[in-house]
């Protein structure tokens, strides 16, 4: 992935106007999904982020917190094509993918290959449950992920936009799953822990689903609009100060770095990857414009460490062992790394 960092700015009325239409939008998108989805506020801007940045998003969380439901009510809201596929150890690539298919022209009788496509051929693709096949199936994705189309028998099939993949992971359960492999992992822009909500709004969720539900939805945004949004967020201006602080969070994670804290050196076995820095200012810019902003400040960039980050921190088996969790590591990079004075 490459950041385009140009020196387009807002200071045109066109991006300024789409600016404000972004941000009146994602309002509007949240007020639809409250519509069914109770609370989950910090979850709900993760994945509406990810929409603005035309990213993939894993989403981590125990049974029963709606994290289905999530996606399918915001594939609803935008009218995109959605579809969820269920992961099993017995799925195949081709059963994500697609394949080709014998057919006989019923006029000349012939015989010849017809390709049908597989769920992948959507614009929301729900990957539910997605360490429950093997790593052979789960690497399907991978191209359709990065480069937005899929090559089966030579044939290269070009996905239509908009085009984005969430996945989600049960944490609890162990038994009959495969975990993520890194180059997958470094795929999905931010990874998502969904919790169980507070004592209110879970009284709130049992309350409206135990009742009749019959939402209807209004249409705030068109995929036409996520695509103009996404480009948009790319032109975003960040100062230089910000991004160098966002590649030195990212290079300080590398227990190589000279810069590494004990706590890195000491727990991680491998640091992020270049695309964490990437993905950090991809997702500042999103929060800018989401905020009512046009530039870009420190504090969008810190917002961003640990979704962005949680996944592309690998710790050691001695971490572990100590029950150190790369959020706790994150932490500790939010705390050394020093913000530049200058910049915004």
């Amino acid at each position: 992935m490459e950041l385009h960092q140009g020196t387009v700015d807002l200071e045109s009325a066109n991006d300024v106007a789409l600016a404000d239409r972004l941000n009146a939008g994602r309002k509007q998108i949240v007020t639809e999904l409250q519509k069914q989805i109770v609370g989950q506020d910090d979850v709900v801007q993760l994945v509406l982020l990810t929409l603005f940045v035309g990213g993939n998003s894993l989403i981590v969380g125990v049974p029963g917190l709606a994290k289905t439901l999530l996606i399918q009510t915001l594939a609803r809201v935008l009218d995109l094509k959605f579809t969820r596929i269920q992961f099993t150890p017995d799925l195949m690539p081709s059963d994500i993918t697609g394949t080709d298919l014998i057919q006989e022209d019923t006029t000349t009788g012939r015989r010849q290959m017809v390709f049908a496509p597989g769920p992948i051929f959507s614009n929301i693709v729900l990957a539910d449950e997605i360490n429950r096949t093997p790593p052979k199936t789960q690497s399907a994705l991978l191209e359709a992920m990065q480069e937005h189309r899929v090559t089966i028998q030579g044939r290269t099939y070009v996905l239509d936009e908009p085009f984005y993949v969430f996945a989600t992971q049960n944490p609890i359960e162990l038994e009959g799953t495969y975990p993520l492999p890194e180059a997958q992992l470094d795929r999905f822009m931010f990874h998502i822990i969904i919790d169980h909500p507070p004592e209110d709004e879970e009284f709130e969720v049992v309350r409206t689903t135990t009742a009749i539900q019959d939402p209807q939805f209004t249409r705030p945004v068109t995929g036409a609009d996520l695509i103009a949004f996404q480009r948009l967020v790319r032109r975003v201006p960040v100062a230089e100060p910000i991004m160098r602080y966002a590649l030195t969070l990212v290079r300080t994670s590398r227990p190589k770095s000279n810069k590494a804290p004990e706590s890195v050196k000491k727990w991680v076995a491998f640091g992020a990857s270049v695309r964490a820095a990437q993905y950090l200012v991809l997702g500042a810019k999103a929060r800018a414009l989401t905020s009512g902003r046009y530039h870009v400040s420190f504090e969008d960039i810190r917002a961003m460490a640990h979704p962005v980050l949680r996944h592309r921190v690998l710790t050691n088996f001695r971490a572990e062992s100590e029950g150190i969790t790369t959020d706790s590591i994150v932490d500790d990079l939010l705390s050394v790394v020093p913000t530049p004075k200058s910049g915004m």
